[in-house]
């Protein structure tokens, strides 16, 4: 059974930084690319970070470019997001997704969600 749990999340103020954790279990992690999808509600997801599995230069959207920066530990079959200068628009919930096709913004399992929140 695929498994993607995330931790991390939480309220900070402007300015401040959070890294995301997801320990994926129940498949071979090394051999998928991973995301990182946030989204809020009544809006559409939106992608924030796609990494290749062998851990090359990842995807970032605009909105985060820069500020954000996707990594992964296959070894410990888990993927992080640190999160730097963050703003109130960056509050989401924070899903882990796994990408069965790379090249296609499509995810197959992704986890239940981290909420972080941005605000003076």
């Amino acid at each position: 059974e695929v498994q993607l749990v995330e931790s991390g999340g939480g309220m900070v103020q402007p300015g401040e930084s959070l890294t995301l954790s997801c320990e994926a279990s129940g498949f071979t992690f090394s051999s998928y690319h991973m995301a990182w999808v946030r989204q809020t509600p009544g809006k559409r997801p939106e992608w924030v970070s796609i990494i290749p599995n062998n851990d090359d230069e990842g995807y970032y959207a605009n909105s985060v470019k820069g500020r954000f920066t996707v990594s992964r530990d296959n070894a410990k079959n888990t993927l992080y997001l640190r999160m730097n200068n963050l703003k109130p628009e960056d509050t989401a919930t924070y899903y882990c997704a796994r990408v069965p096709k790379p090249g296609n913004l499509d995810y197959d399992f992704r986890g239940q969600g981290t909420q972080v929140t941005v605000s003076s």
